[in-house]
């Protein structure tokens, strides 16, 4: 008998986690005819369907249902596999995976501290994606962005700052000229917007000002790029006072009004909850927190 194809496996374990061709095609990132090429291939090598396509959703039969739980078992037990025959965590790097506002704003003005004051932790930061998954397999601490905090099996979440924002600009922008925080001087200075336009419509009608059908400004999809384009003048944006602070008590930039949005929204601090880290790793890792803690506090 020829060996069970792996791919097709992947591909159809894929299929019964996520309840769909489409959601099993995003997750390892092909197309959904792959995907149901591949599952095709496997029922061909197994000699019997695997699923019930009578209704509009494919529906596993059981058959398959049996070989999905064996396959995610299985799967699960390679990536362990994989993970222990990677070096030995005391051998690594703290890895901290930051959202690029934390990473720029917050975090890395301030390692200089923590290398001066803890130089036998070694570091390594990444980006972590707004509204993208985290590995906590490979991550030791995580700074995101959320609604509410993350949850989750192995995880331990705690909120950092507050999401709080407010209008700001460059003293440049204004002038001589005091702040009139009306639609119409909005309008004029020019809107910045932080990924859409609905931070300033909430804003302005929580200020009790018109809001206008069309509000004209950039979009910028990266908060760096958003307090970039304030820092420079090009106008108005709401921004965050935990990432702004230092841009406000330096004078680089001026808050408009005590009127504020996102109050709703929080910086979050997450880490692992793996019991498999050693002592060292462990006690590198909590170093690091009650630096990232203490600094927290210092404001």
């Amino acid at each position: 008998m020829t060996q069970p194809p792996l791919n097709a496996l992947r591909a159809f374990e894929a299929v019964a986690r996520t309840g769909s061709f489409r959601a099993a095609a995003d997750s390892l990132f092909v197309t959904q005819p792959a995907i149901s090429h591949q599952v095709k291939h496997l029922e061909q090598w197994v000699g019997a369907p695997l699923f019930d396509r009578s209704g509009r959703v494919p529906t596993l039969l059981p058959r398959g249902a049996s070989l999905a739980r064996d396959l995610t078992m299985a799967f699960d037990a390679i990536e362990a596999a994989c993970r222990r025959a990677r070096p030995a965590a005391s051998e690594s790097a703290l890895v901290v995976a930051a959202i690029p506002s934390v990473a720029i704003c917050w975090l890395i003005p301030r390692l200089p501290r923590f290398r001066a004051q803890h130089p036998e932790v070694q570091l390594r930061v990444i980006y972590a994606h707004h509204g993208h998954d985290i590995d906590f397999a490979t991550t030791d601490l995580a700074f995101t962005f959320a609604e509410s905090c993350p949850v989750g099996d192995g995880i331990v979440s705690e909120p950092f700052l507050s999401g709080r924002s407010v209008p700001v600009a460059s003293p440049a922008l204004l002038g001589s000229s005091p702040a009139q925080l009306t639609s119409q001087w909005l309008l004029k200075v020019g809107l910045l917007h932080d990924s859409d336009l609905s931070g300033w419509r909430t804003w302005l009608s929580r200020a009790g000002q018109a809001v206008p059908d069309r509000l004209p400004g950039a979009v910028f999809e990266d908060f760096n790029l958003l307090r970039a384009a304030a820092l420079a003048g090009q106008g108005v944006a709401l921004c965050s006072l935990a990432m702004v602070r230092p841009d406000l008590a330096e004078g680089r930039l001026v808050q408009l009004s005590t009127i504020s949005v996102l109050e709703n929204f929080d910086y979050y601090l997450t880490q692992s909850g793996a019991p498999q880290l050693d002592g060292a790793r462990r006690r590198a890792r909590q170093t690091l927190l009650s630096w990232i803690r203490s600094e927290q506090a210092a404001g």
